[in-house]
């Protein structure tokens, strides 16, 4: 077990965060479903194991989609390798790795739990981590800087820019800014289009077909049970797939992404995002060359007399670089803990009708129609998961690690390290202000600008109290109610509690808002 905890790469002694080797070229590579990509190898003829465990869909009661995605491109994985591949589908990775005799090394997985368990498995070297821009040594490295008081996501990104020359001219930032955000919060247009065609869709064939019949079998025998709907599969599975994906969006998708990628259309739930977080995830694609590929695409198409707008490139690029790895970072720097984190004292549990994706049994339109979506694709983009679903929860004081699981389950790209700081700091402020400075709260004003929701709902945005005040509204105010004294000392929630005061109905508001609890809005 190739591994040393002596502390000084910001490990604190725990072995989970060692300075593990970085190559093992003389071993078959044991390779997650995570880790997909020719990169998790050190070099084109390596031997690998590939194990299909069933115990891990018995364990969680993932969306159908997401078993399928990870199911098909393991076995494609296993196809295009064929006898380079040792493929074993067992009940658990135990029985598989009982018959491996070889060597084997594994690049550090991804949770804290896959990595206690690589590293109590005997014969098995542990390198360090891959399928990120930044090393985990390199953030140590940037986390333990000189004068450092916070680990911004800011600093972070620009640290990374700079040490990659990504977006940079000389010592500057191309354009003279590091972070174009602000140019980036257009509500969607009024006509309803973005103006960019359908997203490229990846073709099924008999590999998928099989997953589909094994996946009914072992429902229908009761050895595991899903979320959401079957339906045809939206997201790669294969490299090759991947970059077709990743090429579609640069040429056809990108310069449209950043004004409206806040933006939420109840006839439009792909906008002109991306849609490769899922095969990033699974390890298909290098978040990096995914970088200097929307660099280069930028650079030749500006030559070419073809300008994209910089906002959306250096929008994507923030996301791929910049938030993407620092969550991963901050999942392992915050520790073991902090998904037990719960600064706001929310308790709730989570309701039957969310945990179903049962979007028929809700009446607001935005929680219905975003439910809708994640039920039939596994997916709805950042605004949806943040301003509609963590809002909602955020409101009804509903358990931060509980969400978090939910959330892992319910999302197609949703994993351990994605979504604890993701879920317990961004976006139910579990920890008091580590990640946000402030909870990602708001009334229905935000989502009726940011989306063509409100419309035709029965409840009123502008309203807080009777049959027709809109949940997120009454919600947000009987939240600030619920957690004043916990978030008193939060400079920047001042004014919104100082505005308590000056609602003469609130304790009716309150009093509304209890009775509806977790009941769907």
């Amino acid at each position: 077990m190739a591994a040393s905890g002596n502390g000084t790469d910001g490990s604190g002694g725990d072995p989970a965060l060692a300075d593990f080797p970085e190559r093992a070229p003389a071993s078959r590579r044991w390779c997650f479903a995570d880790q997909l990509g020719p990169h998790f190898l050190d070099g084109p003829d390596q031997p690998v194991l590939l194990i299909e465990a069933r115990s891990v869909f018995a364990r969680r009661r993932f969306h159908r989609q997401k078993a399928h995605l990870v199911l098909s491109a393991l076995r494609h994985r296993a196809a295009e390798l064929g006898d380079r591949a040792e493929f074993h589908q067992v009940g658990t990775y135990a029985e598989a790795l009982d018959r491996v005799q070889e060597p084997l090394s594994v690049c550090a997985p991804t949770s804290w739990a896959s990595r206690d368990y690589v590293l109590r498995r005997a014969g098995v070297d542990v390198l360090a981590a891959r399928g990120f821009v930044t090393t985990q040594a390199e953030f140590a490295a940037w986390a333990e800087g000189r004068g450092r008081r916070r680990l911004l996501m800011e600093d972070f990104y620009r640290d990374s820019r700079r040490r990659h020359d990504v977006l940079m001219n000389g010592a500057e930032p191309v354009g003279g800014r590091w972070n174009l955000d602000e140019d980036n919060r257009e509500p969607p247009p009024a006509d309803g289009r973005i103006g960019v065609p359908e997203p490229w869709w990846p073709v099924e064939d008999e590999i998928d077909a099989g997953v589909r019949a094994d996946l009914d079998r072992w429902e229908a025998e009761g050895l595991v049970s899903f979320v959401g709907d079957d339906g045809p599969r939206l997201f790669p599975v294969t490299r090759a797939e991947a970059l077709h994906r990743l090429e579609d969006f640069l040429e056809h998708r990108l310069g449209a992404f950043g004004p409206h990628e806040d933006a939420m259309l109840a006839g439009d739930r792909w906008l002109a995002h991306s849609l490769i977080s899922p095969a990033l995830n699974l390890g298909l694609l290098d978040p990096l060359e995914v970088v200097v590929a929307t660099e280069q695409n930028a650079r030749d198409r500006a030559a070419a007399g073809d300008l994209l707008p910089l906002n959306s490139v250096e929008g994507f690029v923030r996301q791929v670089m910049g938030w993407r790895d620092y969550i991963w970072h901050m999942y392992w720097h915050l520790g073991r803990d902090f998904r037990a984190r719960n600064h706001l004292g929310a308790h709730a549990d989570v309701p039957d009708w969310l945990t179903d994706l049962d979007d028929g049994a809700v009446d607001a339109a935005c929680l219905s129609g975003v439910l809708g979506d994640l039920r039939r694709d596994g997916w709805v983009h950042h605004i949806p998961r943040l301003m509609v679903l963590g809002n909602y929860a955020l409101q009804r004081g509903i358990d931060p690690s509980a969400m978090t699981d939910w959330f892992h389950e319910s999302f197609v790209d949703g994993y351990e390290w994605v979504m604890v700081a993701n879920v317990v700091g961004m976006s139910q402020h579990g920890d008091g202000g580590v990640l946000a400075t402030k909870p990602y709260a708001a009334g229905g004003a935000y989502i009726d600008r940011m989306s063509d929701y409100c419309g035709g709902c029965r409840y009123d945005p502008r309203k807080r109290l009777g049959d027709d005040a809109c949940p997120y509204t009454a919600g947000y105010w009987a939240f600030l109610d619920r957690t004043r004294d916990r978030l008193a000392g939060n400079h920047r929630m001042r004014r919104p509690l100082q505005g308590l005061d000056r609602l003469k109905d609130l304790r009716a508001v309150v009093e509304q808002e209890a009775d509806r609890g977790t009941t769907p809005p």
